[in-house]
């Protein structure tokens, strides 16, 4: 199994986290004021949960979950009332603003749209098609999940 994953490869994924999860602190402590110290902790367990999701991913190579999905399962795992990891993860990463983390996220995605230009042109007008009804769907299933749950909650 260890042959599978390539230790080159995930020392550089491990840079990279760590060069973003400073970008995100030195955001945090200069836009909000978290303490980099407080939100240190938090930080580091959620880069332990990125590789987690990665390394799994290379441990299965032909599986078509992305590595996305598995840091998705990886978090709720980690996070469950039940699990007995949740009272430390939950108080540690609480200390990390969520937008914080969107910004670099939000900027590399947009990054690397721009590298597959060339690709996106192939797909000619039917990729606008297709986005706009993919972005319109999912707006609207949010905007109805948040008004259920609100409703539900007697906020609204």
């Amino acid at each position: 199994m260890m042959s599978k994953i390539e230790i080159k490869k995930s020392s550089y994924q491990l840079l990279i986290m760590s060069l973003v999860g400073m970008m995100i602190l030195a955001g945090q402590w200069i836009g909000l004021g978290i303490s980099i110290t407080k939100a240190f902790p938090g930080m580091v367990l959620l880069i332990l949960a990125a590789m987690s999701a990665l390394l799994v991913k290379d441990i299965f190579p032909k599986s078509i979950f992305p590595a996305f999905g598995w840091a998705t399962i990886i978090g709720l795992l980690l996070s469950l009332p039940a699990s007995p990891t949740s009272k430390v993860f939950l108080e540690q990463t609480n200390n990390i603003n969520f937008l914080s983390i969107t910004t670099p996220i939000l900027a590399f995605a947009g990054i690397s749209v721009g590298n597959k230009i060339d690709d996106l042109k192939e797909m000619s007008w039917k990729i606008v098609i297709i986005s706009v009804v993919v972005f319109t769907t999912v707006f609207f299933a949010c905007a109805s999940i948040a008004h259920l749950v609100l409703k539900l909650q007697g906020k609204i």
